[in-house]
């Protein structure tokens, strides 16, 4: 189903877009509604906490609706949020509009996730979310720039409406190419709160917020370590950021095979090889090349630990897989703010603008520590067997004209 997996991707690539424009945009929005740039920094803030608070509510609302629907109806909820903030006229109303706007984020990925893995057969599941994750990364190397670019330009409400009809975009794709995915007989909010109590769940999520917040510690304060320490003007950490991009980019492309072929050790691998990582970086800020090699390893295992996360949580989840995997990304969020704090504070310390990595490091080994207790105790089974077990508990589903194949190779393999 490779126009249903676009559609996907379209709608993630949207949300990256909004999601990260408004940091490159802080100055602009700042002089626009007349406050300072650290008072807008709050509207990163108001973005990530409608991120953590709408990715259980929205999914646990739309525990009974067809998923199909329920991403038209977040999808369309996403388009309001960022039309109110292109409109918003001043400082509250737009912290209010980034709010919402973020509220869809979590659910859209969690939702659109179980979807992916029930578009193809069971042992390609983790491929198929990886590839609607590649919209996230891809809008780091174009819509991140390019969103940034038109604010200077036009201002930064012109920036907003872009990602604005990003999402009607999406909206017409997922409605012209998802198929319906009706929910089973067991579908309500009280089921998916019941497989969020998992054990397995729960270490996850902990490692999700722990280790992933190894790569933002060093990634929220990347710009001021690449001109203070590299030597790189601020002019040009923009390609650098693109290039940040490019790894995550190739971190997701290899993540989706890797999972499902062995979803624990791709895990495992991806957080001591970010923690050996953020280590090098700590001895190769000072010189431009290497730093920028490394930099670019950085963003490959940062998104090379994504993919296995959310598979891990939609198996352990098992039949109610939805709120599980929208969580995820409230952790992630909650590792972005978890792992800036650290990361300023051993700053503020006086450690220098190169101790974020030897705190990220910290952060991703005790991620690794998570990720092995939760190994070691899990009595299910891994790889290729957690995305097949996962998919066979798919219900059954009807599609729209010209689907029938990918519905009958599903069978098939199943």
């Amino acid at each position: 189903m490779p126009l249903a997996l676009l559609a996907l991707a379209v709608v993630a690539f949207g949300i990256g877009t909004t999601e990260f424009a408004t940091m490159g945009l802080l100055p602009q929005i700042a002089d626009g509604i007349h406050v300072s740039v650290p008072h807008a920094g709050n509207l990163v803030s108001a973005y990530a906490l409608g991120v953590v608070v709408g990715a259980p509510v929205l999914t646990g609302i739309g525990a009974r609706i067809p998923h199909k629907r329920l991403l038209l109806l977040l999808t369309g909820l996403f388009v309001v949020g960022n039309t109110a903030s292109a409109l918003a006229p001043g400082f509250g109303t737009l912290f209010a509009a980034r709010f919402v706007a973020g509220l869809p984020h979590g659910a859209l990925f969690g939702v659109g996730a179980v979807v992916a893995s029930r578009l193809v057969a069971p042992e390609r599941a983790a491929t198929a979310v990886s590839r609607m994750f590649l919209g996230l990364t891809v809008a780091n190397i174009i819509g991140v720039p390019a969103g940034t670019a038109l604010g200077q330009q036009l201002g930064w409400r012109a920036a907003y409406y872009a990602v604005a009809v990003i999402g009607l975009v999406a909206l017409a794709a997922l409605a012209l190419f998802v198929p319906h995915q009706p929910r089973g007989a067991q579908a309500g909010v009280r089921h998916e709160l019941r497989a969020m109590g998992n054990k397995q769940v729960v270490i996850g999520l902990a490692t999700a917020v722990v280790g992933f917040g190894g790569f933002f510690a060093v990634y929220s304060y990347l710009v001021p370590i690449l001109t203070h320490l590299t030597g790189i003007s601020e002019t040009s950490t923009t390609a650098v950021l693109a290039l940040y991009g490019v790894g995550m980019t190739l971190g997701t492309l290899v993540a989706g095979p890797l999972t499902d072929r062995a979803l624990r050790p791709t895990m495992y691998v991806s957080l001591a090889l970010l923690a050996a990582a953020l280590v090098t970086f700590y001895f190769t800020v000072h010189s431009t090349i290497p730093a920028l090699l490394t930099i670019t390893f950085i963003g490959a295992l940062g998104s090379l630990i994504t993919t296995p996360v959310q598979m891990l949580l939609m198996a352990k989840a098992k039949d109610a897989p939805t709120m599980a995997a929208a969580s995820n990304h409230s952790a992630f969020n909650l590792a972005n703010a978890g792992g800036a704090w650290l990361g300023g504070l051993v700053i503020s310390a006086g450690w220098g603008w190169a101790s974020p990595n030897l705190a990220g490091a910290v952060l991703a080994l005790a991620g690794l520590a998570l990720a092995l207790v939760g190994g070691r105790t899990d009595r299910g089974t891994g790889g290729t067997d957690v995305a097949v077990s996962f998919a066979k508990n798919a219900p059954a589903r009807t599609e729209p004209s010209g689907a029938g194949s990918a519905h009958d190779n599903i069978n098939s393999a199943m």
